[in-house]
């Protein structure tokens, strides 16, 4: 990353371990090393249950993790309890899935969005409904919008509801965990363009969570590629296609189904299903679905080597490209 961008957030060897049956314990993230930089976007990408949702609400404080450090413009915010643990809350918000499930639906719209502000006293009762209609205007909805009921709204409207309430705070960082993941193809593309259309206006900063390679590249400037708890690339949204190198990367780029591909190349898929977190294999946890598995990747874990500017991969196949840069 650039040295002019602005670090806000930096995760350092981050692991978050739950208590399981039998004494065990599952690792849902292990060792993750991640920056968010102001106005720029960080995608985390991996298929369902990978732990790209476990991270991301560590640092939004929703989960504390068992070890490393999260630090908010170099303070640890794992640390912070009580009334400092709320008044940081204001700095990241967060964009849930389902807005349903994340709103009271016995509250009207302009109460949904402005209950953050009157939490922190930013404004009266009176200014309310002003307010929500400012906000609302923001996420290009109808200002009367604000007198409604989530139910009597359409999903991709709730979303910008939803969208409209994290901006209420005018946060640093706003996470997005799979925000656009129910809802239809069209109605993602007008919310991925209100997201960037934001984030150039308030300069705010993404941590973008999907399990879509192709919607993550073309909205994130920064990629990172987990699986089973782990980091396994990490590279810039633009070079995805070109320059992944972690052949899981490269086994989700070649799922992609896109109107603009070679159909003469068959899809690729990964037949096989991950193995469970509580059951980790010792070495590489890809082994068992990686075609270009060694000796040394079932008896050793590969740690993340730089492979050039911005991209890191964790991977055996490269293990003495570091030694050439």
């Amino acid at each position: 990353m650039s040295e002019t961008q602005e670090l806000i957030l930096e995760a350092k060897h981050v692991t978050k371990k739950y208590p399981a049956s039998g004494g065990r314990m599952l690792t849902a993230n292990d060792d993750v090393s991640l920056n968010m930089y102001r106005g720029r976007t960080l995608g985390v990408v991996g298929e369902s249950g990978c732990g790209k949702s476990t991270f991301m609400r560590m640092v939004v404080s929703l989960e504390e993790p068992t070890e490393g450090e999260i630090l908010y413009r170099g303070s640890d915010i794992t640390k912070l309890k009580g009334e400092k643990l709320r008044q940081h809350r204001q700095k990241i918000q967060m964009v849930f899935q389902d807005p349903s499930a994340a709103f009271n639906p016995k509250m009207k719209v302009m109460d949904i969005i402005c209950e953050p502000l009157l939490n922190f006293g930013r404004i009266k009762r009176s200014e309310k409904e002003a307010e929500a209609r400012r906000l609302l205007e923001m996420v290009e909805l109808p200002g009367d919008f604000a007198l409604r009921y989530p139910h009597n709204m359409s999903g991709g409207q709730r979303q910008r509801v939803g969208i409209a309430r994290a901006l209420a705070l005018e946060p640093e960082i706003i996470i997005c965990d799979e925000a656009t993941s129910a809802l239809d193809v069209s109605v993602q593309k007008t919310i991925i363009e209100l997201l960037v259309k934001l984030q150039k206006e308030k300069n705010i900063a993404y941590g973008f969570i999907c399990h879509d390679i192709a919607l993550v590249q073309s909205v994130a400037h920064q990629v990172a590629v987990m699986y089973l708890g782990n980091i396994v690339e990490v590279l810039p949204g633009e070079k995805i296609g070109a320059e992944s190198l972690h052949p899981y990367t490269r086994a989700l780029m070649g799922a992609i189904f896109d109107l603009r591909m070679d159909f003469s190349k068959p899809i690729e898929s990964i037949e096989s299903e991950p193995p469970s977190p509580l059951d980790v294999p010792e070495g590489c946890p890809f082994q068992d679905r990686c075609g270009q598995c060694m000796e040394v990747c079932r008896k050793k874990k590969p740690i993340l080597r730089n492979m050039g500017e911005n991209h890191q991969v964790a991977c055996h196949l490269y293990g003495q490209r570091e030694e050439r840069l």
